[in-house]
């Protein structure tokens, strides 16, 4: 059960905030502030002031947008107070108005490895992630059997994890939500043109157009 489904079942309690949200954001902040001492001093802070305002949240299932937010503040105003002391950890210059939720950029990125995909992976894929269209719609629509659009579907996935690995670091908490983001690589590693081409993959499922 996630997080968002027990808000919507039970009034939330600062235990549950600290066994669905310590792990997530205690990396959170380490990645934000390069591991710093103080780390976590701050992890600490934000629970506090999660616990303290737990009363002005008054949509539950905004909860993790409305922790990561808490964490942000929390992580900018630590080195503000001690700035005097010495210099902003590089992350917190770079990332302090950078948004929490990078689900946004990690779809873009993913976007941006489908031409990278032999055609026939790279339209299953689409149609199944962006469109939203189902197996058995996906079958109709190439022309294929359902077996052989479910075969497409996971093979094309594959593919995009496997690229996407190859250029972007990806942090995601216990539940999947993205927690960090970055591209790493200009573009998926391995690639000599602009473009793969289809043979290194065609084979991969010789039996799923049946």
């Amino acid at each position: 059960m996630t997080m968002k489904e027990t808000a919507l079942e039970a009034p939330i309690t600062p235990e549950m905030l600290w066994e669905n949200y310590h792990e997530p954001i205690a990396g959170f902040v380490r990645n934000r502030t390069n591991r710093h001492p103080d780390a976590e001093d701050i992890v600490q802070t934000i629970f506090m002031k999660a616990y303290r305002h737990l009363p002005d949240l008054q949509d539950e299932t905004k909860l993790r947008a409305w922790m990561y937010q808490i964490a942000r503040n929390a992580i900018t105003d630590h080195f503000c107070k001690e700035k005097t002391t010495g210099p902003l950890p590089e992350q917190i210059l770079d990332r302090e108005e950078e948004a929490a939720d990078y689900t946004e950029e990690a779809v873009a990125g993913m976007k941006g490895v489908f031409p990278y995909l032999p055609d026939k992976y790279r339209e299953a894929v689409e149609l199944s992630e962006l469109k939203g269209m189902s197996q058995k719609e996906l079958s109709e629509r190439l022309g294929i059997s359902y077996s052989g659009a479910k075969s497409r579907v996971q093979r094309g996935r594959e593919m995009v994890r496997d690229l996407m690995n190859s250029c972007c670091s990806i942090e995601t908490d216990r539940y999947g939500h993205i927690v960090h983001y970055e591209v790493v690589h200009p573009r998926p590693l391995g690639i000599k043109g602009k473009k793969r081409g289809p043979a290194a993959s065609e084979a991969a499922s010789p039996n799923e157009d049946i």
